[in-house]
Parts: structure tokens; sequence; C-alpha cells
């Protein structure tokens, strides 16, 4: 069974109803006619193991079980062969001869590996060329020698950091790490643990696992190489810096008790170079240590740069945690180590980094903002791995703050004079108290004199034709009951997507594309045609994409451009016929955020009923297959109820 086939399997297995050939090909970035081809030979092999893919007509592929027993056993011994079979799919291809060149100090032949991998030299040369752009962005390059063949070139420390990503599985963080790559033997592993955990509990070091598994791969590397007498070489100046912190003392005692045990020898550099990945973790402090010593451990220069990170994310989302003192802090404490990665150029991959996208957007944003702030400030330029870990933070204090929620703000319109208006004011304030903050009452011709800026909503005894960038919703001057209903709606943001979000002017369905560039071109023309965004718009959304792909899986795309551009929050949709390559993601989804410039009050639950619609990819694939406005419509209803 190949890879492509197990992922198949694996798709099958999580579907609670029928996938086409077409979702699969979506999903797994090939045509459907190799998809139906994979389907043939994986039902094959499934019928000798008590399964089956049963075809369902218009419908797609079911995977049946008829024996539990047979089909457990194939897949432990999937499970058991994971990693073993040569690889098929040109990414595979890939990250096999990464891995290869990467432990291989001779040089090889080509011929040699395109034997290995049953492939042609035409297909390895093309394979090479997508190696060469992933070394690349590690200073590395492959010298080529005739008759000798080819290997990889560039400085220790950098060879070593290429290692650090590839050769060990680090998107499951709760995995075994010995089992990913056995670079060491298991018990030379177990030693390497035993020393930083014996190292930092002496000098009151606190690390995440994550952090600890970091140092673990990098100082389980260096030995490798120091036994195959690779030498990091560190600048003098760099090392003379280093020297003087507390993480050299630590550094120097985890590889001295390493050398006791593990018979190898580590010239002082590497006690330097253990020292910069120490000061690249990220410092754990317990709450009571944290209130105590707070103050130790915070720099006044990062502090204030966290401040300005967590003013411009408030002053550009609304988020309300300008005030968030624990945030503040939290960011604080975790810039001085990312600045310390950034400085000497340690990668740190983000195991959460997908889920983080998918299920935080907003937080990701917010993320994305605080990172240019970092490179305004300190001309530093963080990665999606980064942001995601800002965001977290950032995530954290969001969900701190619905713990205390603000009453929702108001203006009351009212035609009827001034004896009517007080009763409706004073009915509204029993009914709500704390929960209804009425900033105000007037008379519709009077409306546009107030500024609605930090208006939630506005309640009105009369129809009101104009577009008033928020919400506003027609009561009786009694107020009954389905007027109580409307408001409360409106209070607790439980409004239909349908309604505030979806314009059927702007939803456009069954396109074709080639890029994602074209897709935003063409949505971003018609608001300009509309004049509801100016010519800067489209470059502005462009320009987002070039921070971080939007892509968040599942099929889907949420661009959004730099800074909002409309007078109201809503959703300009394009489905499209075939999915095309976004940020390194298939997308045939794509939902364009047009957010209100002048009130971002009901950013949070716009996001929480947009992410729980295109979390679920069985309704995503649905969507895709709308063939009219009122179908797309009615299933983002359902799926809002």
């Amino acid at each position: 069974m190949n890879s492509r086939m197990e992922t198949i399997l694996k798709q099958l297995m999580a579907a609670q109803i029928p996938i086409t050939s077409e979702q699969l090909a979506a999903q797994i970035q090939v045509t459907s006619r190799t998809i139906r081809n994979d389907i043939k030979l994986l039902d094959e092999l499934l019928r000798r193991h008590g399964a089956a893919v049963v075809s369902l007509k218009s419908k797609g592929y079911k995977l049946i079980v008829s024996d539990e027993g047979l089909f457990k056993q194939l897949l432990k011994h999937i499970v058991e062969s994971e990693g073993k079979a040569v690889p098929v799919e040109p990414e595979d291809r890939v990250r096999f001869l990464v891995r290869k060149l990467l432990l291989q100090d001779q040089y090889i032949k080509l011929d040699d590996i395109a034997d290995e991998l049953f492939i042609s030299r035409s297909t390895l040369q093309k394979d090479l060329r997508d190696v060469k752009v992933i070394i690349e962005k590690y200073g590395l390059s492959l010298q080529k020698k005739p008759n000798f063949g080819l290997k990889l070139e560039g400085a220790e420390v950098s060879i070593r950091f290429c290692m650090a990503e590839y050769l060990f599985d680090r998107t499951n963080e709760g995995a075994d790490m010995k089992q990913s790559l056995p670079i060491l033997a298991s018990d030379e592993m177990d030693v390497i643990r035993e020393s930083i955990i014996k190292k930092i509990k002496k000098y009151h070091v606190v690390l995440s696992d994550i952090s600890l598994k970091n140092l673990m791969i990098h100082l389980a590397i260096a030995c490798k190489r120091v036994r195959e007498e690779n030498y990091v070489r560190l600048v003098a100046g760099e090392m003379e810096n280093i020297a003087q912190r507390k993480e050299f003392v630590i550094a120097k005692e985890i590889i001295s008790a390493i050398e006791e045990r593990l018979e190898v020898r580590f010239p002082e550099y590497e006690a330097g170079y253990a020292a910069m990945h120490l000061l690249g973790t990220r410092l754990l402090l317990t709450p009571s240590e944290a209130k105590k010593n707070i103050k130790k451990y915070i720099d006044p220069a990062i502090f204030s740069l966290a401040y300005k990170m967590v003013e411009e994310v408030d002053r550009k989302l609304d988020l309300g945690i300008r005030e968030d003192k624990e945030l503040i802090a939290a960011l604080t404490l975790h810039l001085k180590p990312a600045i310390h990665r950034y400085k000497y150029k340690m990668n740190l991959r983000n195991p959460m980094l997908e889920a983080i996208k998918a299920n935080y957007p907003l937080a990701f944003e917010a993320g994305v903002i605080a990172g240019r702030m970092i490179q305004s400030e300190i001309d530093i330029q963080i990665d999606d791995n980064e942001i995601g870990y800002l965001a977290l933070h950032l995530g954290a204090a969001i969900e701190r703050g619905k713990m205390t929620t603000k009453p929702k703000k108001c203006l009351v319109v009212c035609a009827t004079g001034v004896g009517s208006t007080q009763l409706l004011y004073y009915k509204l304030r029993s009914h709500f108290g704390n929960e209804l903050q009425i900033v105000g009452t007037t008379e519709y011709y009077n409306l546009k004199k107030h500024s609605l800026t930090d208006i939630d909503f506005v309640i009105s005894t009369i129809p009101i034709a104009d577009d008033l960038g928020v919400p506003s919703v027609v009561v009786s001057t009694i107020l009954g009951g389905a007027d109580l209903g409307k408001i409360r709606q409106l209070i607790r943001n439980s409004g239909g997507v349908v309604e505030k979000y979806l314009i059927e002017k702007y939803v456009f369905l069954q396109k074709s594309f080639p890029t994602r560039e074209k897709v935003i071109e063409f949505l971003g023309k018609k608001l300009v045609e509309d004049e509801i965004v100016d010519k800067t718009f489209v470059q502005s959304v462009i320009d987002r994409e070039a921070v971080s792909p939007t892509s968040f899986g599942n099929l889907v795309a949420i661009p959004h451009p730099m800074t909002p551009q409309t007078n109201k929050t809503f959703w300009a949709i394009c489905t499209l016929k075939k999915p095309i390559d976004w940020g390194g993601k298939q997308v045939q989804l794509v939902c364009l955020l047009n957010i209100n410039k002048n009130n971002n009050s009901d950013l949070k639950p716009m996001y929480e009923k947009l992410v729980s619609i295109v979390d679920d990819l069985q309704v995503v694939q649905q969507l895709v297959q709308c063939k009219s406005f009122n179908q797309l419509a009615a299933l983002i209803k359902d799926k809002n109820n």
C-alpha cells in the first residue's frame, strides 16, 4: 500500500457520509482518475482483510467493515510499516532525499539514488530542484563532483538546524522521539534527557515539554556530528557574549555529564552551541513565582515592545485587551527567548500551527498584527510558527475577556415624541438591565448627527432605509414580546449568519481561476466597481497574503485586507469548480472578509460563526457543490441553527 492509498483509507475512515473521487482528489492533490485507480487497488487489498470500498451511485465511496478483527490487523500492519516503504509521492521523495543527504558525509551518486527510489534520473533531477529550495532556507547548498556525485555543503550550525527539522518527526509532540529517526541508540537518548533534567533542576530552570524535546534533539545531533568530527564554529564575539550568561554555565555542566557517560569529547564551542538553545527556550514560571519575581525576568525594552504590540492589536481589532496585564507579562516572557532564536537563526516548529489557524483565526490575525509591530520596532520578521505562538497568548486574552462581558451599547431612534421615547427608554432599562447601555435617544432626522463609532446597534420605532454600518432593529414603542426577542438576539450576537454577513450580489459560485491572485482580483474588482472599497483594496489583500497565507485547511481560504475599508462587516464568497493552490494548501471555497472600518465590535462573534461553518469538511464539500445562492444560504442557515 503506497502513501496515497493510506491517505484515501484515512479519509474514508473519518467520513460520516460517502466521499466522491473529486473530493478525495482535492484533498490529496491528484486527478479523479488517479483516485479511482487507487481505490480499485485499495478495495482489492481490503477485501482480503475484512473490509471493502463500496461505490454508491450519485453519492460517492464508503468504507464497509465486515470483519473488525481482520481489519484491525491490517491497520496495525500499516502503522508498524510507516516510514519503511519506498516513497512514491514527489513530496515524500523530496523529504527522503533531504534526510539522506543530511546523514551522508560522503558523495552520493545520482544513479544509486535513482535505483534506490525506482525512478528515472530525470525524475530525480526534478526532485533535487525542490531539495535545493528547502536547503537554501538554511544557507546550505548541493556540491556536485564529476564521477563522484553530490553532497551537502554549508556551515555546521546550519546543517544541524536543518537536521533538527528534517530528521525528527515533530508533528506529533506526544510521540516517542527515539522512534522518529534514531541517530543515537535508545539508551544514549535517555542519558541526554537525564543529564538535561538533572542540571536544569539544579539551577531551578523550568522548561516546557516541547522545549525539553527540542534541546534533546539538538544535543543528540551534536553528539552524532562530534563523533564524525564535524564541529560548530561560533564567531568570537558571539562566544564571548554567550559565555557571560547563566545558560552557558548550565550548558557546560550538561555537556560534561554527557561526555562522562557517553565517552565523547566536546570542544568548548559546543557548550556555546548548547547555551544558544537554552537561551532560545521559553521559560516557565509557576503562578507564585511569577507574582514574587516577575520583575527579575522582565527586560524593560522587551516589556515596552510587548505593550506596543498589544496596543496595536487592540487599536486594529478592538478586542478590549489593552489593559490585560497578564497578557503583557506573558508576551514579555515569550519574546526574550524568541528574539534569541531569531538572532541565532534557530528553527522552532510550532506543532499546533495548523490547529491554531483553523480554530482561532481571530487570534492568529492578532498575531500577524503583533508580528508586524515586532518587525517595525526591532527589524525582525517572524514566520508563521512564531505568529502561532503569539496567537496562543493573544487567544488566551480574548477568552479571558469573554469572562467579563461588557454591556452592549445602543442608540434609540423614536419618532413619536418625548413621552413615548421615555417610555421606550425605561422599558429597555427594566428588561435588559446591565446587559444594555443606552447611550442616547434621537429623532430620525437627527440620526446622521450622531457618531455610531462605539455603537453596537440601533433600536428604532420606524424603518431605517440608510445603511448605518451597524445593525438596526425596528420595534413597537410598546415593546412587545417579539420586539424583546429581536433585541435579545442582537445583545447576544445570535442573529442569523445569512442576514448579517451574506449579500447575494457578492456570492459567486462554480468559478474557474488558476491562482489565488486571480480570485482576489475578481472579488476586489466587484467591490471597487460598487465603490464599496478604494483601488488600493486588492493590493492590500495580496500584501496580507504575503505575510501569512490565509488558507486554513478543509479547502477554505479567508483572505482580507491589511486595513478594513468597508462601512459594514460582510462576506464576499467565491466557490471554484476545481481546487487551486493557496500558499501550499488546496482551496475551493474563498470567503473574502470585509470588516466594518468604524466598528469592530462584532469581530469575535463573526469569526466564531465563520469557523463553525468552515471547520466542518463535509459542510464545505457541500457548499462548493452549490449551484445557487438560495442553496448555499440554506446550507449555512442549517449549519448555524
